[in-house]
């Protein structure tokens, strides 16, 4: 199977989308199944990965009920508060709905950088653990450091790294970059997604811009550890669903390891391929 291991459906009249604001124009509208089933057929993907896009319970029940109707979306990964003293058992109730595969709080967004380290959210982490739920890290450069102290503290939490924590392309920083998702490639489990990195490279990209951190990626994590995903709608503010999934392909020229990082890779870390 290929997947796509990273989209998003939202409806504005719901009205818990924040950073969706008239300025992003060419997504200020609905996504929904139907717009994205014409790109699947195209570049033959078989199923994907719905991710949550508002940091609201009722969100998540939203893309649940997308997910029961749609065959193609395989799994969700929704939001709950971690900060909750209800957060372990609520947790617990999220997971006993069959499409649900994971959580993604929306760590870019929450103004402390160590947010994730606070003791209080421990209990949901290990309610993670304990539901065998992954957890989307939604981080910047700046979180890394943080995100590996998470990651010893919980080195049971299935993890993966969204857009390849959203490195600055277009100003072409890498160092910094580079060294944390090293360390954490070598000192954790984590997974990354290789999804994102053409919004980061803004909007006149080309590939040699983005060349490098897709080799830094794949060399670190290697081809059981990447997972591609389109991040569409979003990616459409840089570029088609075409242009990245023929790139993306292209810097994947080993068969074996495009079936890995296409589709193997998603079913193992958002446990589908038993499902």
């Amino acid at each position: 199977m290929i997947i796509d291991a990273h989209q998003h459906f939202w409806q504005l009249t719901r009205g818990d989308y924040d950073w969706l604001t008239p300025e992003i124009a060419p997504v200020y509208r609905d996504f929904m199944p139907d717009d994205l089933a014409p790109h699947l057929s195209r570049n033959g993907i078989d199923g994907t990965i719905l991710v949550q896009a508002a940091p609201t319970v009722a969100e998540t029940g939203f893309l649940l009920k997308i997910a029961e109707r749609t065959p193609f979306v395989l799994g969700v990964v929704g939001w709950t508060d971690f900060t909750a003293t209800t957060a372990a058992n609520d947790i617990e109730q999220l997971a006993k709905h069959p499409k649900l595969v994971g959580l993604r709080p929306m760590i870019q967004d929450i103004a402390d950088d160590t947010w994730m380290l606070r003791p209080d959210l421990a209990p949901a982490f290990e309610a993670m653990i304990e539901y065998d739920l992954t957890f989307d890290a939604l981080v910047l450069p700046r979180h890394l450091p943080h995100l590996r102290a998470l990651l010893s503290r919980h080195p049971r939490l299935r993890t993966v790294i969204d857009h390849g924590a959203k490195p600055d392309i277009a100003d072409a920083k890498f160092v910094s970059w580079a060294n944390d998702m090293e360390a954490i490639a070598h000192d954790t489990n984590a997974y990354c997604k290789l999804s994102g990195l053409l919004t980061e490279a803004g909007t006149d990209w080309t590939k040699a811009d983005v060349a490098p951190y897709v080799t830094h990626l794949f060399d670190k994590f290697g081809p059981r550890r990447l997972v591609w995903g389109s991040d569409w709608p979003v990616l459409t503010l840089a570029a088609s669903y075409d242009d990245w999934h023929e790139m993306a392909t292209a810097f994947i020229p080993n068969a074996s390891d495009r079936n890995s990082i296409f589709g193997a890779n998603a079913l193992d870390l958002y446990r589908r391929a038993s499902k």
